[in-house]
């Protein structure tokens, strides 16, 4: 029984139930009844007295509940509930060098360093040299007044002569009484005599002769030279100043020699062994970069390995020499310092590729028929952008490298490019479009020691 030209109830829930959520079947099935409730139930009155203004509001928002959930169901993602395919990033399973390096904060340090004293005492009349200024061994940095040392020779030559005079007398002497006294006409005492008079006089012509030496040493310390090649620094007296001779406070001036150049770093002492090792095996590499615009490395190799281990801070001294022809090494500095142990090549694969698991590490493999296998591996280090496997994966294959937030093992993929891959992101390391274009690994900071004799798969840290 219908209310007059009323629609049946059955027709309006079948019309509205083909559209909406059960939610919004059970609202619209309330107001459908509410509005075309028989006659004799409603006797022509609402229910709630007063609801007619709330009737087509309520409606409303029962037809977009309905509507929204309609379009929610058709939009329903197919990830890791649905049936598509899962869009993902692949990458290959590549063989390539992947340097095995040490990486540290190194400080340059001149090769070698003088400091400039004045070995007399005299005014400084002439500085010959600017601060700053590139030196050569032997050249002349200061000029100390030399008349008073001219004077000093010039009396120790008069005193040489004088003994060398005296020595001839005596040496003739000797030869005439020699005859004398074999002849018997002088006695033997005073032969002897005359003999040691000689003999007295030749050990003061050694003095005179070490006296007028010393008188000319002294004179040629007024010209104070470069005591090697380099760089002077700052100089600390001037012109007319008084200079005192072998003054440990008196410094003049520093020469550092930087080319070549030294620099000096510090490694844990658990890479003692990996040193010793691959150091036997030929001479090791470093690489350095200065800090500033430029950031290409100066290169250099290892040339010293202190015999102490720091017992404070439980690292090993070591230090690189760099040729420095450009000077980009300063003394002072602190620089990134990569030595490589050794270039082995290796399986790799993008780092972002890496997922962790209660059961350990592993990837997912795409197999020929687009689905993906879970595929456990062992991570041998991380090298920047790169992870080296030792075992689990072969030379050729494709993995997944971006998207396994959506995989399931056994299910198919859709292999994407890095940029369509859309919000497929796996949160375990950076993009692999760089590997894609076979961009060479910049070398990584080994983080873990090495375990004889097997070194290589330790030198660096492991993956997370």
């Amino acid at each position: 029984m219908t209310g007059c030209g009323q629609p049946s109830w059955d027709a309006s829930c079948a019309r509205w139930g083909a559209t909406l959520t059960p939610f919004a079947r059970l609202f619209a099935c309330f107001t459908l009844f509410y509005v075309h409730a028989p006659f004799p139930l409603m006797l022509h009155r609402p229910l709630i007295p007063g609801a007619q203004r709330f009737l087509f509001p309520l409606l409303g928002l029962g037809l977009l509940l309905g509507l929204t959930g309609c379009a929610d169901k058709a939009k329903a993602p197919a990830g890791r509930g649905g049936g598509g395919a899962a869009p993902v990033v692949a990458g290959k399973v590549e063989r390539r060098v992947v340097p095995l390096t040490l990486d540290a904060i190194g400080a340059v340090e001149p090769s070698r360093t003088a400091t400039v004293r004045s070995q007399v005492t005299g005014t400084l009349i002439k500085i010959h040299f600017t601060e700053g200024q590139v030196v050569k061994q032997g050249d002349v940095l200061f000029e100390i007044d030399s008349r008073p040392f001219q004077n000093s020779l010039r009396s120790a030559e008069a005193d040489l002569q004088r003994i060398k005079v005296q020595l001839g007398t005596a040496q003739a002497q000797v030869d005439r009484y020699r005859t004398l006294n074999e002849g018997a006409l002088v006695s033997q005492e005073q032969f002897q005599s005359i003999a040691d008079s000689a003999r007295a006089l030749q050990s003061q012509q050694l003095a005179s002769e070490s006296a007028a030496a010393n008188a000319r040493l002294q004179l040629d310390y007024c010209l104070i030279r470069a005591p090697l090649d380099g760089r002077t620094g700052n100089v600390t007296v001037h012109e007319g100043d008084l200079i005192r001779g072998n003054d440990s406070a008196g410094q003049l001036v520093t020469v550092h020699q930087i080319s070549p150049i030294n620099v000096t770093f510090s490694v844990p002492q658990q890479y003692f062994g990996s040193l010793v090792q691959y150091r036997s095996q030929g001479a090791l590499k470093i690489k350095v970069t200065p800090p500033g615009p430029d950031d290409r490395p100066e290169e250099g190799e290892l040339t010293f390995m202190d015999n102490t281990v720091d017992a404070s801070t439980g690292t090993l001294k070591l230090k690189g020499t760099f040729p420095n022809p450009k000077q980009r090494l300063w003394p002072g500095q602190f620089a990134t310092v990569t030595l490589t142990l050794a270039a082995p090549e290796v399986l790799t694969v993008a780092s972002s590729a890496l997922q962790t698991s209660q059961a350990g590490q592993h990837v997912f493999v795409i197999k020929e028929d687009k689905t993906a296998e879970l595929r456990p591996v062992t991570v041998e280090r991380l090298s920047g952008p790169l992870a080296v496997i030792a075992k689990g994966v072969a030379e050729g294959e494709t993995i997944v490298s971006d998207g396994q937030l959506r995989v399931i093992p056994g299910r198919p993929v859709e292999i994407k490019t890095a940029d369509a891959s859309g919000g497929g992101k796996s949160g375990k390391g950076p993009k692999t479009g760089e590997k894609a274009k076979g961009k060479a690994p910049e070398p990584s900071v080994p983080a873990a020691p090495p375990t004889p004799p097997a070194v290589t798969p330790t030198m660096e840290k492991k993956a997370p």
